[in-house]
């Protein structure tokens, strides 16, 4: 049965009481929208999500997202998080999964280079957000599942509450668990918990997960799904009443759920989940998953967005997840978990200076809004102009972070993607490549595979690019520039566009649509495979 049936709709920031939560599937008793994430009548976009501010939503929910890389879009230009490995054991059984110990290479979920003590962990926060005051946000996410492993869980966020009070407390769960440790959650000032949802019918369910633990045995098929779903259901139905914020992530798996995902964003939303995270399938055969090896693919790009499109209009879409690790250390798109090793701890004089913390982070918020202006400025100058306003195209960015156009091509691995048009300018995901320079030298066996990875990108806006590799993106139609190095992403992108259509109007140009692209994991790099 689906959860569809008999349900209220809830908006995405609205609050039910505990004494509200009925049954699974029966309608809640919905107080009027507080004007928080609720959707604007155009159905196309939300009034609160990643790229909102504190105009969009009331101030305690502002005060929770503003410095959390993972609830803001605009903050992961400029705040850090880091993941504690001490769950490390797991209570249902995913195809997409394969959970790995001791690993340095891969860059997924589920992969950690050391399991931790909880005593281990918090030492491990404590140094790391010493050394890096922009980290606001302490997150177990495995390598197993957080509320499998409760006392471990809870006992790291105990121990960190009382030495390191200004850090934000986050965890993840496939939510099998959840309803009977929502309790637990709010006792330890928990307040951002995300839920990996891939269905809400049971029938899909079957295809995505062989088996559950419950109840102290193992259940499968069409049960274990129907168990796992109500579960999920209840226990985001019993965050939201506690004023917990919910993040749903959702794995794309094309023939198995990409169209169902609609549905579940659908359900999600009803039941108050301030975001939803549709993220690809990562299948490659060497990461050994059930998927993997049985050839199921993940999807392309556009199929990625198109589903992602399909969704607006529902519960609040984060786009700039990066499948991080569970012991992640730094910014989205960054790892310094090296730097970190416990071996490295041992040798560091560890102060926590919470006055120097403030400082740092009252520097990034000026930054911060330094970088909002330069956007509405952009804005208002792309809105003025009278030509090409039906034009709308993708640009990748090289950055390494700031929120700035600042990476050389070649240093590039990782591009960030926007949707640029004459009203905005949209991050729209990350595209993973090889880095092009090794050793000083442009390799130009990678550039392929580069091209593959932004080539349904108009233009790419760059620090610096060498001229072989700007030719040969020239002839793929990708138009490299390195004229706004050091400008904010989203003023570069809407000034590059102005031009952009400004010569598409006087024929300079000929605007041409572009083609698919391939998301690229990254886990198994040449880097990578040389270290």
């Amino acid at each position: 049965m689906h959860a569809s049936a008999n349900t209220g709709s809830l908006p995405a920031t609205t609050y039910v009481s505990i004494g509200q939560i009925k049954s699974l599937g029966a309608a809640l008793e919905l107080p009027k929208s507080s004007g928080g994430c609720d959707t604007l009548d155009d159905e196309s976009k939300a009034t609160c999500g990643t790229s909102a501010g504190p105009d969009d939503m009331p101030q305690e929910i502002w005060d929770k997202v503003k410095n959390h890389p993972c609830y803001s879009e605009e903050a992961h230009h400029h705040y850090a998080r880091m993941h504690v490995a001490v769950a490390p054991a797991c209570n249902i059984q995913c195809n997409y999964c394969n959970r790995k110990y001791d690993c340095s290479n891969e860059s997924r979920p589920g992969v950690v280079s050391q399991k931790l003590t909880p005593e281990q962990a918090v030492k491990k926060v404590v140094a790391v957000a010493s050394e890096i005051p922009q980290m606001t946000v302490l997150g177990i996410a495995g390598p197993g599942d957080a509320l499998a492993n409760p006392k471990k869980t809870f006992d790291t966020f105990r121990m960190l509450q009382e030495q390191a009070p200004d850090i934000k407390l986050c965890m993840s769960t496939n939510g099998l668990a959840l309803p009977e440790l929502v309790d637990e959650i709010c006792q330890y000032n928990i307040d951002h918990v995300t839920i990996t949802i891939n269905m809400v019918d049971p029938a899909v369910g079957e295809k995505i997960y062989p088996w559950i633990f419950w109840n102290h045995k193992r259940v499968t098929g069409y049960e274990a799904s129907k168990i796992l779903h109500e579960q999920q259901m209840k226990g985001l139905e019993m965050l939201t009443a506690r004023g917990v914020l919910t993040k749903i992530n959702s794995v794309l798996i094309p023939g198995i759920n990409d169209e169902h995902l609609i549905e579940v964003n659908r359900e999600v939303k009803k039941r108050g989940a301030f975001l939803h995270n549709i993220m690809p399938l990562i299948s490659e055969a060497e990461h050994g998953t059930v998927f993997g090896l049985t050839g199921q693919r993940g999807p392309s790009a556009s199929e990625l967005k198109a589903v992602q499109d399909a969704c607006m209009g529902g519960a609040n879409l984060m786009r700039h997840c990066r499948q991080c690790r569970a012991d992640a250390v730094g910014l989205l798109g960054e790892d310094r978990s090296e730097e970190f090793t416990m071996d490295k701890l041992e040798q560091m004089e560890v102060v926590y200076d919470l006055d120097k913390r403030k400082t740092y982070q009252d520097k990034v918020e000026v930054e911060r809004q330094a970088q909002h202006a330069a956007k509405q400025e952009a804005l208002a100058t792309a809105s003025a102009m009278t030509v090409g306003d039906d034009l709308q195209v993708l640009v990748a960015v090289a950055t390494k972070g700031g929120g700035r156009v600042n990476e050389h091509f070649g240093h590039v691995t990782e591009f960030q993607v926007f949707q640029v048009s004459s009203t905005e300018a949209l991050f729209v995901g990350h595209r993973r490549v090889d880095q092009y320079c090794q050793g000083g030298e442009g390799d130009d066996e990678q550039l392929p595979s580069v091209v593959r990875a932004i080539n349904d990108c108009h233009a790419v806006l760059v620090a610096k690019i060498g001229a072989c590799p700007k030719d040969d993106l020239t002839a793929a139609g990708i138009e490299a520039v390195d004229q706004y190095v050091g400008e904010f992403i989203e003023k570069a992108a809407l000034s590059w566009f102005n031009d952009y259509r400004s010569r598409v109007a006087s024929g300079a140009v000929t605007h041409q649509n572009r083609g698919d692209a391939q998301i690229r994991q990254g886990a198994f790099t040449s880097v990578a495979e040389a270290a």
